[in-house]
């Protein structure tokens, strides 16, 4: 492998440089769930882990599956190459589960209906499958903790709210509450059962509590949040209330707080934000960390700590998700409502270092904190993680951390939902492999969508349409590791930002300036062009936009110019797929003569896709060759082509439109899959950039498709040397 991809190292404290013996966390695996599914059911079913738990060994995962009602158990004796271990029916939905030993407890929501809410817990032996026990819960369970000696579990009964009931307002009756029951021999006293009165605390719909979750600490003290409420119970092992108090608010400023609006515009502020925090975790006897995600009327975008006397230790603000923003992973369509969401929060210590880890749900992020000092928690890394963490569990003792993410982008045929395994180790940070960190601005970015590199190791990069009101060319420095952004250029028209383009492609005028190639939407009137683009962003009027000729308009659809490359006077564009009057498998290359206004073409054959479709993404000219990526529209395990290839530019030769197209010779140059696993992470569909620099050396890249119903994951690596 690449020492430059092996050495990818990640943004906060750690972008300054990492030495080799430096330790950190690095994604080793991903496991996609549906491995625990019958075959001909994977392809037909969601499945979705949420809550994740591992026997005593630290050798068996065991996550809830709420879609197929199961529990779900992964085999990570070997935590590189997890195998399936099948499923165990519930009856229900599991809503959550905690193993003492190799008992599965698990939480079980069975309710009719929100105002008939029921629900059992289960004893599970996870060896056989076998059910131990079950105690009715007398309502609808949401989260369940473990005593750290096994003695007891504590479920919170949220009996949530109907949301399309009076616009979702609290209170909703029946209201929610605490159940604490025993642990007897490895099973469930039901007998020793207790209920804990919540109602009466909150400030915001006291009588009606919905405790959302719980941890217990190592004097057998329990932690309750309660969500909706924006308030904090503490409860003895006895069920008695030890302290309450509401989670308070925030300020929040320098925050994108308009949806959907297709920019990224951090200068607006939400003032008295309630926390409402969600997921809550002990990190010692007398503190605990909370996610502030908001479901009711809050959300603060942060995480905080709390002295359990009701004191705030700590509160990371905004700081959390500025460290988000700048990796790429914000995620716009979230921006009005709860940011990047961080919803979950765990804890653990590894290698004497006490460390928080906090998980923003729609960012896909897993923020790594020293807690050293709990007063000053320090953001070390930021992990790479499957669509929606929601819950994590922590093996200290095999130095692994593990990851269940619930999104199953099944329907629109994305990528699986996958359990992610870390590991604290002797190496640096794989992640990120792009920042925006260090710029002079809070530089927001994502969606990567095509290349070209310049001298002195600078690479630069367009966004696509998904940020169609802002569109943007970005200065990457390469001499980085990671790569920086240390700038960025809004692409204008009349002295506004030229709305609509879906930036594909970008390759240098030679005059300081650029050519970007732009796919168009025919439904939507937007033609597919290009456009000249100087070294301020400006589209040079009438003479800044060259539109296709008749005889590509009328043969066009609507996949079309993906990267543009400049050969002498002529540039050349790929076109993704085949348009009305092309071969099956066949597209064009498209030129265009600058000095003569002269269009032509020829005809690349691409691969027959085995599912989906095979399009190209990126062209560039290099030496004696013009190298094209050509890919699949595949995720993880599915996913076949993600190459790049190469053609003689000896056979770049156009023919004139609408006639027979001379047909080109490719050869393979690299098969990108096996660095598109390099860092653990399931196969992204998307290699979108490729720049090649005057030297050979040849970087690719990944578009994260604007963090909406992605990951967020953005990959930027070096192959070497192209030659």
């Amino acid at each position: 492998m690449n020492a430059r991809l092996l050495g990818l190292s990640s943004v906060i404290a750690l972008t300054a440089g990492a030495a080799s013996a430096e330790m950190n966390f690095n994604r080793i695996a991903s496991f996609p769930v549906v491995k625990n599914m019958a075959e001909g059911e994977d392809t037909k079913r969601e499945s979705s882990p949420e809550i994740i738990d591992v026997t005593a060994d630290g050798m068996t995962l065991v996550y809830t599956d709420s879609p197929l009602e199961v529990i779900g158990m992964v085999d990570i004796t070997d935590p590189a190459h997890p195998a399936p271990k099948g499923n165990i029916a519930m009856g229900g939905e599991p809503t959550s589960v905690a193993v003492v030993g190799t008992t599965a407890f698990v939480g079980v929501n069975t309710s009719e209906s929100y105002t008939a809410p029921s629900g059992v817990i289960r004893a599970i032996n996870t060896a056989d499958g076998s059910e131990l026990a079950s105690c009715d819960l007398g309502g609808q369970p949401d989260s369940l903790a473990k005593a750290k000696d096994g003695s007891f579990i504590a479920i919170a009964i949220e009996n949530e709210r109907d949301e399309d009931l009076n616009d979702g307002v609290i209170p909703q009756l029946p209201a929610g509450n605490l159940v604490l029951v025993g642990v007897k021999d490895g099973s469930l006293d039901c007998a020793s059962m207790k209920m804990v009165d919540m109602t009466g605390m909150a400030e915001i719909a006291g009588s009606d509590p919905e405790p959302e979750y719980v941890d217990i600490n190592g004097l057998g003290e329990i932690v309750v949040t309660m969500q909706e409420n924006n308030h904090l119970v503490v409860v003895d092992k006895d069920g008695n209330v030890l302290n309450h108090f509401s989670a308070g608010a925030v300020d929040l400023d320098g925050i994108d707080a308009t949806d959907e609006r297709g920019a990224l515009i951090f200068t607006e502020s939400q003032k008295g934000r309630k926390r409402e925090p969600d997921a809550v975790k002990w990190i010692d006897d007398n503190h605990f960390a909370t996610a502030n995600e908001g479901d009711y009327e809050g959300g603060s975008r942060g995480w905080t700590i709390f002295n359990k006397d009701g004191t705030i230790v700590y509160d990371s603000g905004t700081s959390f998700e500025h460290a988000i923003i700048q990796i790429g992973h914000y995620p716009d369509k979230r921006s009005d409502a709860k940011g990047v969401e961080p919803e979950s929060v765990t804890a653990g210590t590894f290698g004497g270092t006490p460390m928080i880890f906090v998980g923003a749900e729609r960012a896909s992020i897993v923020g790594v904190y020293d807690a050293t000092d709990a007063a000053n928690p320090v953001l070390k890394q930021l992990l790479p993680s499957g669509v929606g963490p929601e819950g994590y569990v922590t093996i200290p003792e095999r130095n692994l951390l593990v990851s269940a993410n619930e999104a199953d982008l099944i329907e629109d045929g994305g990528a699986r939902a996958h359990v992610m395994i870390y590991e604290y180790q002797e190496a640096p940070a794989a992640y990120p492999m792009l920042t925006s960190a260090g710029a002079d601005e809070l530089i927001g970015w994502g969606a990567i969508s095509g290349m070209v590199a310049d001298e002195g190791g600078i690479v630069w990069a367009v966004n696509d349409s998904f940020y169609g009101f802002q569109p943007s060319i970005f200065k990457i420095d390469t001499n980085q590791t990671p790569a920086h952004i240390t700038d960025v250029i809004r692409v204008t028209r009349d002295g506004h930002p030229a709305q609509k383009l879906d930036m594909e492609g970008i390759t240098l005028d030679g005059k300081g300036g650029f050519y970007v190639a732009s796919e168009g939407r025919t439904e939507r009137l937007i033609p597919h062009a290009i456009y000249h683009v100087d070294a301020k962003g400006k589209i040079k009027n009438l003479k800044g936009e060259i539109g296709i000729p008749p005889e590509l308009a009328a043969v066009e659809k609507r996949f079309g110019f993906e990267g543009i490359t400049k050969v002498g006077d002529t540039l050349w564009m790929a076109v993704q797929r085949e348009w009305k009057d092309d071969p099956k498998d066949h597209v064009k290359l498209v030129a265009y003569n600058l000095e003569t206004k002269e269009w032509g073409a020829v005809h690349y054959p691409k691969a027959t896709p085995d599912t989906g479709w095979v399009g190209l993404s990126e062209i560039v000219a290099h030496g004696d060759y013009v190298y094209v990526v050509e890919r699949d529209n595949q995720h993880d395990y599915r996913a076949v082509t993600k190459k790049i290839y190469r053609i003689p530019a000896a056979e770049m030769v156009p023919a004139p439109l609408g006639g027979d197209l001379p047909v080109v010779s490719k050869e393979l140059v690299r098969d990108l899959l096996p660095d598109l696993t390099a860092t653990g992470g399931y196969v992204l569909d998307k290699v979108e950039g490729l720049a090649i620099t005057t030297e050979g050396e040849a970087f690719v890249s990944t578009d994260n498709d604007g963090v909406d119903d992605h990951s967020g994951e953005t990959m930027f690596f070096s192959i070497g040397k192209i030659d």
